[in-house]
């Protein structure tokens, strides 16, 4: 799927954004002291590469609103690639995830760095724990010092507040329910929380508040990022099990090994027989799982039609958003680079 006209070149200056800044703040932060060069790396590494999406839908909720192109509004919006960063070093630290992007997560670069020393693990851990931690004191930062007028920024506390909150809600929920009995409607709430509404809903909130925008326009990015952020989870479920880790540089493992609470094994579960849930049991949350046993989940899987039922969620879920999109009547340009951007979300490889 290709990107959205003019993805490239924003990406670009978001990209630029955020090295400039990640370079100025990782130079203070060693200016403490230089024992403190792992944790800059791993800074740095946070914060590059990417598609930038979220950065894309708070411009484009600033855009939509009738305000024009800006360097201060794009550095804003940079700030939400420091969000997803962050949520980033949290969700690899509690799934324990090994890779990201076919990188080393955090935890387990800075586990290399500290060899040497006693309780690497545990020490790891905790440094991994406080990177995630600056990384969301920078979006922060980096959101107030954007150079848009205070007034401009003090109409977007509301949204910056409720996308912190239900963020760590999600994660909270999916650590409370992880190896629960799978339930559909359960794994959808958590999807909804922990990823779909700060990768869609909440950047175009914080990009129409910065900009003024009025209640029915808020509404309409509501009505088109949720759906829109629920099928791009609902994508990632399907890439976890199924993807080529070559593309999405994460195991296939790292679902099934956890026991998250997707809604693909909720679906699985739903039309398993008798024999293939005790399998399933036997098999899912088990840190020793290898290939086998991950070829035999995915056989169950496909054996119920969870696969394809959870496609028609994403079909229908983009067609959801798309249909809102479209009775929204934004200006041309916002129109187009969001309905390019929803089959981006939806349909993607990695």
């Amino acid at each position: 799927m290709p990107e959205p006209p003019g993805q490239a070149l924003f990406r670009a200056r978001v990209d630029a954004e955020l090295e400039a800044f990640a370079r100025q703040e990782t130079e203070q932060l060693l200016a403490v002291d230089a024992d403190l060069l792992p944790v800059a790396e791993q800074l740095t590494a946070a914060v590059s590469g990417g598609k930038r999406l979220r950065a894309a839908f708070c411009y484009w909720g600033w855009r939509a609103a009738g305000q024009p192109d800006s360097d201060a509004l794009v550095r804003a919006a940079a700030a939400m690639e420091l969000v997803h960063a962050a949520a980033v070093v949290h969700d690899d630290l509690i799934d324990e995830s090994p890779t990201r992007h076919g990188a080393p997560s955090a935890h387990a670069a800075l586990r290399a760095a500290l060899a040497g020393g006693t309780r690497p693990q545990a020490r790891s851990r905790a440094l991994a724990l406080l990177t995630g931690d600056l990384l969301m004191a920078w979006a922060g930062q980096m959101f107030l010092l954007c150079g848009l007028p205070a007034a401009y920024l003090s109409r977007a506390r509301g949204p910056w507040s409720t996308m912190a909150r239900e963020l760590v809600a999600g994660e909270c929920l999916e650590v409370l329910r992880t190896g629960s009995r799978p339930d559909t409607d359960r794994s959808l709430q958590v999807i909804r929380y922990k990823t779909a509404k700060y990768t869609v809903e909440h950047p175009l909130h914080i990009g129409g508040a910065l900009a003024g925008a009025p209640r029915a326009l808020m509404e309409a990015f509501t009505s088109y990022g949720i759906p829109l952020g629920e099928a791009f989870q609902l994508r990632d479920d399907l890439l976890g099990l199924f993807g080529d880790p070559a593309h999405t540089g994460k195991s296939n493992l790292d679902d099934a090994r956890g026991d998250r609470p997707t809604v693909l094994f909720a679906q699985t579960w739903s039309a398993a027989t008798a024999a293939e849930r005790r399998e399933l049991r036997g098999l899912l949350g088990r840190r020793d799982l290898d290939e086998a046993g991950l070829s035999r989940v995915r056989a169950i899987a496909r054996r119920t039609g969870a696969p394809e039922r959870v496609e028609e969620m994403i079909t229908l879920r983009t067609g959801e958003a798309t249909a809102a999109l479209a009775r929204a009547g934004l200006p041309g340009e916002a129109a187009t680079a969001l309905t390019h951007m929803a089959a981006l979300a939806a349909d993607r490889q990695n």
